[in-house]
């Protein structure tokens, strides 16, 4: 596990998408070490299919440790995701880490598509993470440690992983090419830009409204393997740690992490039993 010197304590960390699920672990990771947790999402009205609003997590994060501030945002409009920006400045002082996690998903073909659902998938996934990274930016650069980290998978052009769902890999990929262009880009101010995927299926609400199905969810792991792996990320040094897309199980195995069961949805299950994601 990380060095005790390396930690988040006192770290102002922006989440999109931290409402539930992987955004929400990662922010409940940071809190154990008394970070300041920053919940920008859509939902502040429980949702009948998705458990969880900006309010709970702010709650969750609190009991774990941490300080937090709820905001409403929907990252396709850039007005939101500043009035955030404005309000986690003027809270806590700044903003050390961005990990632009917020994604919508339709796995369908291409004339099974609407376009209001390509235009949703590339609002939030691409632009959205572009947008926040604008934002972000000219208060990272003040940080000691800066870090975007981005949910998306690596760069992998091979065509099996766009003919079944076109418009929601090139959406995805949009937000992993972020990471191969930003990370050069903002060397020279030493802000990390690194990416983060999960080598199996993870358990969260939206997962199982996709998926559905009790061998899903016996197949996947928990959320809390992003969050360890993403801890791992961010608390390295952001002038020598930049560029690179990461796997959670090869992160957490290079910091020494050998047992896995923890992370098991099914108590026993062998790892070579559990769903592989998308695109690895």
């Amino acid at each position: 596990m990380p060095d005790a010197t390396r930690n988040l304590k006192g770290k102002t960390v922006f989440i999109t998408g931290a409402s539930r699920g992987i955004g929400k672990a990662i922010g409940l990771r940071a809190a154990r070490d008394g970070a300041n947790v920053v919940i920008a999402a859509k939902t502040a009205e429980a949702h009948p299919k998705l458990q969880g609003t900006i309010y709970s997590a702010k709650e969750e994060i609190e009991a774990a440790g941490g300080k937090a501030l709820a905001c409403i945002v929907d990252v396709r409009f850039e007005e939101q995701i500043h009035e955030a920006v404005k309000q986690t400045v003027a809270t806590f002082g700044g903003i050390d880490v961005l990990v632009n996690n917020a994604s919508a998903i339709s796995l369908t073909g291409t004339v099974d598509t609407p376009m209001k659902r390509y235009d949703l998938m590339h609002g939030v996934n691409t632009r959205g993470t572009f947008a926040c990274s604008q934002a972000c930016i000219p208060y990272l650069a003040k940080s000691e440690n800066p870090h975007i980290l981005n949910i998306s998978p690596p760069l992998n052009m091979e065509a099996r992983w766009f003919a079944p769902h076109v418009a929601y890999t090139m959406a995805k990929f949009g937000m992993s090419m972020c990471v191969l262009g930003m990370h050069e880009e903002l060397r020279s101010q030493k802000i990390a830009v690194n990416a983060l995927w999960p080598r199996t299926v993870i358990n969260t609400a939206a997962v199982q409204n996709l998926l559905g199905g009790d061998a899903t969810v016996r197949g996947s792991r928990k959320p809390d393997i992003m969050a360890d792996a993403a801890y791992e990320i961010l608390t390295r040094k952001s002038s020598e740690f930049t560029g690179n897309f990461c796997v959670d199980e090869t992160i957490l195995r290079e910091a020494g992490v050998t047992d896995f069961s923890a992370y098991s949805m099914t108590p026993g299950m062998k790892d070579s039993e559990l769903l592989p994601d998308y695109f690895l």
